[in-house]
């Protein structure tokens, strides 16, 4: 696709100060038994006194607990550096403001975290390591906690008083989370079993995600809701070159949760994905079920996915309200998929809470061409509310082999060209 189809600006990396910051000069010892949260955070507080520059992680294991960015910082990981994060939760803490599952409220720092802050980066070819795998049992301990925090907006309960970060509320902290930042660049480096989703960019501008690995299954693991990226009520996003194996969906794009997600009032917009290769995840590119602050100008092309549940994935449901309008997708390869290799269904029935109101979403210009998959168990499946049908979707030149066909449920302006399952 060499012109989008709708207007985007360039987005441009961050420029940092070449000064360097080695954490060892803060007294960061090397090994898995020394906790060095203090030696990044005086590192990252130097770099930033003196105008910015890079943080340094050298080859090694680096124990830490939570890292929170300043405005100007890079953290670069050297190639062979391992920043491994603690598995103990109160080295997460005090609570920070977040934004968790579309819903604001205070909870865990995320491992890596940054608020209002402009020009930050992660970069390098390194590795950070979540430890996941002590945090994902939480998930059968958490439903109190979620079905309060859900229902926060709906008891008018102000964000300042929606305080968790307790390990009985079992809100698990994403792995990274700049959250109000401007100029977010995150590159080259690998992101393995954080304890929830893994890049969680929230209310950010200009972000751009290049050549990164996010792993989440593999080594006889699997993340529970464990995504990979996750733009979340953003402005201009770039992903590019990245590869996905995640526990839960791979790309998913979000703009809050029902009546929360309303308040806040912030689509998501202008995403841009591209060049990226998908493998294992419930989805590869996946909008909503989040999407209650809306979701619009939304492209991703030249994508392969192989093992993922689904391929092109946009799902929402009853009482999520919002609208997903101007999206295309174009050149998708997959290979196998364990369900759909398109689906648009506004009966998603996976939520961890149920809405209280029955608001009703509204997804309309939906343009999919160029979609080759080699094995599904069904083709395509489209299926609107009958009080609110799906509008304007195209398919254009897909061909799917697959077990099931198509259907269509609650459909307006239904338009398919060149199209054929085997």
């Amino acid at each position: 696709m060499d012109i989008l189809p709708f207007s985007m600006p360039v987005i441009e990396p961050p420029v940092f100060s070449a000064a360097v910051f080695d954490i060892r000069k803060f007294g960061a010892q090397c090994g898995t038994n020394t906790l060095n949260t203090k030696a990044f955070q005086l590192a990252i507080a130097e770099c930033s006194r003196n105008g910015g520059g890079t943080v340094l992680a050298p080859p090694g294991v680096w124990l830490t607990g939570a890292i929170h960015l300043r405005g100007n910082v890079r953290l670069h990981l050297e190639e062979g550096s391992i920043i491994r994060f603690s598995d103990r939760a109160h080295d997460y803490l005090p609570v920070v403001f977040t934004r968790w599952e579309g819903v604001e409220c205070y909870n865990y720092s995320p491992l890596v975290y940054a608020h209002e802050c402009n020009n930050i980066a992660i970069t390098g070819r390194g590795v950070l390591e979540g430890q996941g795998d002590s945090w994902w049992g939480w998930k059968k301990l958490q439903q109190a906690a979620v079905t309060k925090l859900y229902n926060a907006e709906h008891d008018k309960i102000p964000v300042k008083d929606r305080v968790f970060g307790r390990e009985q509320d079992a809100l698990r902290p994403q792995f990274f989370q700049p959250i109000n930042c401007k100029n977010v660049l995150v590159e080259g480096v690998t992101f393995k079993f954080g304890p929830f989703w893994t890049i969680h960019p929230v209310y950010c501008e200009n972000v751009m995600v290049r050549n990164v690995s996010v792993i989440t299954s593999g080594e006889g693991k699997r993340g529970v809701n464990a995504d990979g990226l996750n733009p979340d009520s953003c402005r201009n996003v770039l992903i590019e070159g990245c590869c996905f194996n995640t526990g839960d969906d791979c790309v998913a794009i979000n703009a809050g949760m029902n009546e929360d997600g309303w308040r806040v009032g912030k689509p998501c917009e202008n995403v841009l994905i591209r060049h990226c290769r998908m493998g294992e995840g419930h989805g590869a590119v996946v909008i909503g079920s989040g999407m209650s602050g809306g979701a619009r100008n939304i492209c991703a092309y030249d994508c392969q996915c192989s093992g993922t549940d689904r391929g092109i994935r946009l799902k929402s449901m009853r009482g999520r309200g919002g609208i997903v309008e101007n999206v295309w997708f174009d050149n998708f390869d997959m290979q196998d998929m364990r369900y759909e290799a398109i689906v648009i269904d506004m009966f998603y029935g996976a939520s961890s809470s149920l809405p209280l109101s029955d608001a009703l979403p509204s997804f309309r210009n939906i343009n999919i061409s160029n979609v080759r998959c080699g094995r599904a168990k069904k083709a395509v499946l489209l299926r609107g509310l009958p009080e609110k049908p799906l509008q304007q979707i195209a398919l254009e030149d897909v061909h799917i082999c697959a077990e099931e066909g198509m259907s269509v449920q609650d459909v307006e302006n239904l338009t398919v060209k060149n199209a054929s399952i085997a």
